[in-house]
């Protein structure tokens, strides 16, 4: 029998948690374990308990999502995080990324989405079009130094030029289907490179390794 992915709802408001554990609690692959009313309460039943997946809120009193992502992300086991958002211009979105989240998702988002958008993140697929993974690049790199670059191309020095094919893939926004296709490889020679590519960048998600191969001139 295939194992529920185990979700953690974190938002300050409990008709919003209602909701989303309604939704989800219909799913044959989801399992809601706990809820949280902010970060540190994300934080606590993170390290509680197992947890695969966490919905984060952004905007929550005590600890924000971005802080929250950031201590998520960086704790042993990490689950992986998918940030809920009210609009898809908040500048936050941008941090909550950069900290460490797999993708986001609005809070109108149609729930059979939701439910489809768990199961891509929990398979390594990229929750963002590459039209907002290039404005987020741009955003979060408006600041680069050489200080950055420098630690961008140490890092991308690292890649096999097989990885380096796959890491500039993944920083045009292509899914691994996509770029399965275009290097002649199947699905899951893909996913390994990725998970290797993960590890050499030093990067949580698909988002940080396009800035990181922006960073290095690469992209």
């Amino acid at each position: 029998m295939e194992r529920l992915t185990r979700v953690l709802l974190t938002d300050d408001d409990p008709l919003v948690r209602a909701g989303l554990a309604l939704i989800l609690g219909g799913a044959k692959t989801i399992e809601v374990v706990a809820e949280a009313a902010n970060g540190r309460e994300a934080l606590a039943a993170v390290r509680e308990q197992s947890v695969d997946l966490v919905l984060m809120d952004l905007r929550m009193p005590v600890m924000d999502g971005i802080e929250a992502t950031r201590a998520i992300s960086a704790e042993p086991r990490a689950p992986k995080v998918l940030v809920l958002t009210t609009f898809d211009a908040d500048d936050h979105i941008v941090r909550a990324l950069a900290a460490g989240a797999a993708g986001f998702l609005l809070k109108d988002t149609p729930p059979p989405r939701i439910v489809k958008a768990i199961e891509a993140v929990m398979a390594g697929e990229p929750m963002l079009s590459p039209a907002v993974t290039q404005n987020l690049i741009r955003q979060v790199t408006a600041d680069s130094t050489d200080h950055r670059r420098t630690d961008a191309e140490r890092l991308v020095a690292t890649l096999t030029e097989r990885e380096l094919d796959v890491a500039r893939a993944v920083g045009h926004g292509r899914s691994n289907a996509e770029i399965a296709g275009e290097l002649f490889m199947s699905l899951a020679t893909v996913k390994a490179h990725i998970s290797r590519i993960f590890a050499k960048l030093d990067a949580t998600n698909r988002v940080q390794v396009a800035i990181t191969m922006h960073d290095a001139g690469r992209l």
